[in-house]
């Protein structure tokens, strides 16, 4: 069953790149007491994700941490060395970025997608959420483009 508005975030230890490597963060703790905006992407580095749903989220990072945002964090099903070199790679060093590298989030949440076609395996489907003290205040799901998970879409919910 997919996350809706008023459901709690599930409690999952997942990976994000800390100064000495891949570290790992529970989603309980990162969203517990805090104001969170969490965006995710099929993979990083691909088209989509990179020039048009990342860069969106670069661009308005300071309005969104304006409106009372504690933390804006993005998630891929990908491993935290790729997910810190594409934070790197897209100016995202005010993200928390988060590899859940075996769909075991994405899974609890219900936004799983096969693009085995692709060659790509399990990935999450393209979503951005805004959750208070890891309750969903909002969450948009793309069947196609970035028109529920964009920046703009997730400002104008603030």
């Amino acid at each position: 069953m997919t996350l809706t508005v008023g459901d709690k975030i599930p409690d999952v230890t997942i990976k994000t790149n800390g100064p000495d490597g891949p570290q790992d963060i529970s989603t309980g703790e990162l969203f517990a007491g805090k104001r969170v905006v969490l965006f995710a992407v099929p993979g990083a580095f691909t088209p989509g994700c990179s020039n048009t749903h990342m860069p969106g989220f670069v661009i308005k990072a300071d309005e969104i941490l304006a409106k009372g945002i504690d933390t804006i964090a993005c998630m891929a099903v990908n491993d935290a060395f790729v997910m810190g070199a594409w934070q790197r790679a897209q100016n995202a060093e005010a993200f928390t970025m988060l590899a859940d590298g075996n769909a075991e989030f994405t899974k609890a949440i219900g936004t799983e997608m096969d693009a085995s076609g692709g060659g790509m395996g399990i990935r999450s489907k393209r979503f951005a959420l805004i959750a208070n003290d890891g309750v969903v205040e909002y969450i948009g799901i793309d069947a196609k483009g970035v028109d529920k998970s964009s920046a703009e879409t997730v400002l104008a919910q603030l």
